[in-house]
């Protein structure tokens, strides 16, 4: 399809958005955090959009299946890092909560695309 591009996704439009809201939380941290765990989850915010778009791009279904497993676990180690900022008490329960609920929703969308692309692969 002429232009179709990695930002016509479902996937990383939600992806996208949940970066965005990591960010504003990041500009929240206590100071002695900004070089440990805002630095930390930054790159892991950062990795999953770029691992969407990077696997996009990717000519073979397989390597995009790969990619999105690397943006995967980068979603993974930043709903931990969502952890650490609830058993620091550096924000709210309840706003951590909401963080979470949404990066596990941006976790089935993901594996729904995975799903979808070996369907693709299978039927060939």
């Amino acid at each position: 399809m002429p232009g179709y591009s990695f930002e016509d996704l479902e996937v990383y439009k939600a992806a996208r958005e949940f970066r965005k809201k990591i960010f504003c939380v990041l500009k929240n941290l206590p100071a002695h955090e900004k070089y440990n765990l805002e630095s930390q989850m930054r790159r892991a915010a950062t990795s999953v959009t770029n691992n969407i778009a990077e696997g996009h791009g990717r000519f073979h279904y397989q390597e995009n299946i790969q990619f999105l497993r690397v943006a995967r676990g980068s979603l993974e180690e930043i709903l931990d890092d969502l952890n650490i900022c609830l058993d620091e008490q550096y924000f709210p329960e309840t706003e951590i909560r909401a963080l979470k609920a949404e990066g596990f929703e941006l976790l089935r969308k993901i594996n729904g695309y995975v799903a979808y692309l070996r369907n693709r692969k299978a039927s060939g």
